[in-house]
């Protein structure tokens, strides 16, 4: 179907992602679409972010300025799934007023019996993307989970760590989200790494990059880890700017740390929240959208492997009266799937 497919023409209606004309036999790299959200504790929104970032996604340029026509490696988004979606709204349903009462609930045995629905539905939730995962890495796929909120990763991190008995995962975020069972919530987006440290041995390293919002007792967990866990936490990051240091040498710095096959999850408030406004819990500085992509770079012209990614946490304008989260976090898909498939030896420098 490449064969007769125009990179120069605008996106049909009816095409696939970025304007694609795959099947899924025919791609590299799958994205996996997991419409959650079910533990947002500030802002919502991030479960109607697969849907934008394909909608965004028909106005990206697919010429790429590093990596040679990447999109003839094959791209294709799969369907979101019915039976997600109403875990997900029975899920919220749940959980909502867990939240309101900050997971103070220990003298209430009904909303008690509510944290343990929701956390049976993230397990549901955490074996689903578990076997969509494995399905494309025996098909000998790339996986792309795009979510939703960040507690989506897991079961993908799972089904790779069948696969690949070490790796790494570089950590794109605002936050640390290493908080055990956030609110009593097992499955919380704000636990993420905590239960891949705890749950996942064969990560054998976690590299944090932009992490500026976090408690004394994650900065306690992350260092009791020794060199497991080695975090760039943003407020350094800008001091060496500004006193003079160069991006690359920070980027050498960070790509160091990591191991030869790596995991890449990006939440995308680890970008600055001017880049991401209407994403759950904003704050202030973080990286600029070509620092993201420098490092990114970094990482594949170090000769190491990105073996999938997951990116996290964009949502749409409420008042649809912007795409502009969306339209970032398309453009910030594009180039995760470029390099990564560049690492793998799929495509090549321009």
């Amino acid at each position: 179907m490449i064969s007769i497919f125009n990179p120069n023409s605008a996106a049909s209606k009816d095409s696939g992602i970025f304007g694609l004309p795959f099947r899924i036999s025919e791609s590299s790299l799958v994205y996996i679409p997991v419409p959650w959200e079910v533990t947002t504790s500030y802002g919502g929104g991030t479960s109607k972010g697969p849907k934008a970032i394909f909608k965004a996604s028909h106005q990206v340029d697919l010429f790429d300025w590093d990596v040679l026509r990447p999109y003839e490696c094959g791209l294709y988004l799969k369907k979101e799934s019915p039976e997600v979606l109403r875990w997900n709204q029975l899920g919220k349903e749940k959980a909502h007023l867990i939240i309101e009462k900050g997971g103070d609930i220990s003298d209430e045995p009904g909303l008690q019996a509510h944290l343990q629905e929701v956390n049976a539905l993230g397990a549901l939730l955490n074996d689903w993307v578990r076997k969509e995962t494995l399905a494309l890495l025996k098909n000998n796929q790339i996986p792309a989970i795009l979510g939703g909120d960040h507690s989506v990763p897991f079961g993908a991190l799972q089904a790779v760590a069948e696969f690949h008995p070490q790796f790494g995962i570089l950590h794109f975020d605002a936050h640390s989200d290493t908080r055990k069972a956030y609110e009593g919530f097992t499955w919380s987006h704000a636990s993420i790494m905590h239960n891949v440290l705890e749950g996942i041995p064969q990560v054998s390293k976690l590299v944090q990059v932009g992490i500026r919002d976090f408690c004394e007792e994650e900065l306690n967990y992350c260092q009791s880890k020794g060199n497991r866990v080695k975090t760039f936490f943003d407020s350094q990051i800008q001091s060496q700017k500004a006193e003079g240091q160069h991006w690359k040498t920070i980027c050498d710095e960070i790509v160091r740390e990591l191991p030869q096959k790596v995991w890449i999850s990006f939440d995308i408030d680890g970008l600055d929240p001017k880049l991401c406004p209407h994403t759950g819990t904003p704050v202030p500085s973080g990286l600029e959208f070509s620092e993201a992509t420098y490092l990114l770079k970094a990482l594949a012209l170090s000769k190491r492997q990105i073996i999938g990614f997951d990116l996290n946490e964009v949502a749409p304008d409420p008042q649809e009266q912007s795409e502009w989260d969306a339209n970032v976090a398309a453009r910030l898909l594009y180039k995760l799937t470029a390099w990564t498939l560049y690492s793998q030896g799929k495509a090549r420098l321009r």
